[in-house]
């Protein structure tokens, strides 16, 4: 894996808002500065179509390592982001302005980011997924088990599902930690794998246990990709907080303990 110039889009670019441009000359000198880049794999990401672009989730950092890797290989993405983000001031606004999509978990409203992100695949978008949809629980920070978001979108539109694996924002920005660790300037490795397969899915009845089985094969995809970048083996069997008793939203300690349980809990109440 090279350290991967930006692609020429082989398309006229997508276009970005003003909004969107305010955050990237915020985001980007940060980045450059202090990030070193390993990207491989950018060959995968369409330039003449919308798609979903599925990562795992180590950093609260990470989301910008891939909004960088997206951005400079022509595919701005719009990211599925928990609704309080768009309730920040001043951020709140840049966010709204840049075109993310705000997600209402256990809500109601929750369908709203739904079809908003099938409309923006329809038109050519990229829309970028976390399927665990909050930082890893992995004690040994592998992909965790999911949630069928994206592989809804996917079988909604019928578009290309891209994995990408991220190591390395965790060495920036430790999961929940509030100061990241900008010297020793560390490597942030990027690795975008060919589109998951989920052609056996689509004719399928779209129930739960359908969904969960295209996420997986998306979840699984990924996983191949971190190996790649991490090596190691990754667990016969996805960590899933709800087994661990752990909060699905929220801090957990660095030994998968929910933030603020007690020291020698007994395992089920972790």
């Amino acid at each position: 894996m090279s350290t991967s110039e930006p692609r020429i889009p082989v398309t006229p670019p997508r276009q970005l808002s003003a909004a969107y441009r305010v955050a990237e000359v915020i985001a980007r000198p940060p980045l450059t500065l202090f990030v070193r880049r390993r990207w491989g794999g950018a060959e995968h990401l369409p330039l003449d179509r919308g798609f979903v672009a599925c990562s795992n989730h180590l950093s609260h950092i990470d989301p910008f390592t891939l909004a960088h890797f997206l951005l400079d290989n022509g595919c701005p993405p719009r990211f599925l982001a928990k609704e309080s983000v768009f309730r920040i001031p001043v951020l709140g606004r840049i966010v709204r302005g840049a075109g993310q999509i705000p997600v209402y978990r256990e809500t109601a409203d929750a369908a709203r980011a739904f079809s908003a992100a099938v409309d923006a695949v329809r038109s050519g978008e990229c829309v970028a997924v976390y399927p665990e949809a909050t930082l890893t629980r992995d004690p040994d920070l592998w992909p965790m088990a999911g949630k069928t978001g994206a592989a809804r979108i996917a079988l909604a539109t019928g578009c290309p599902v891209i994995p990408i694996a991220q190591w390395g924002p965790q060495d920036v920005l430790a999961p929940y930690a509030k100061r990241w660790r900008a010297l020793p300037r560390h490597t942030v490795q990027v690795l975008a794998g060919p589109p998951v397969d989920l052609s056996a899915f689509a004719d399928g009845p779209p129930d739960a246990a359908h969904l969960r089985a295209a996420t997986d094969a998306v979840l699984d995809a990924i996983t191949g990709l971190l190996v790649r970048l991490r090596g190691g083996t990754p667990p016969a069997e996805r960590w899933d907080p709800r087994r661990h008793g752990q909060p699905l939203t929220g801090p957990v300690r660095p030994d998968g303990a929910p933030d603020g349980a007690p020291d020698g809990a007994p395992e089920d109440a972790r």
